[in-house]
């Protein structure tokens, strides 16, 4: 008999689906985040770099 239960609890615990789309939410925002730091030097380098073309330009044109 406690085999059974452990059985009956075994398949409600992976047919649960409670709470897994929480999860994936989760993966995927972390997912984001570590793209978006790994590409965080590229684009404050280009960032930079514009403002600082803008700038010189500004100030020649006076």
């Amino acid at each position: 008999m406690m085999a059974e239960t452990g059985e009956l609890h075994m398949k409600k615990f992976f047919a649960d689906q409670n709470g897994a789309t929480a999860i994936e939410y989760g993966l995927i925002a972390s997912a984001m985040a570590a793209m978006l730091i790994a590409a965080m030097p590229s684009i404050s380098d280009n960032i930079v770099t514009s403002y600082t073309a803008i700038g010189l330009r500004i100030a020649n044109a006076k």
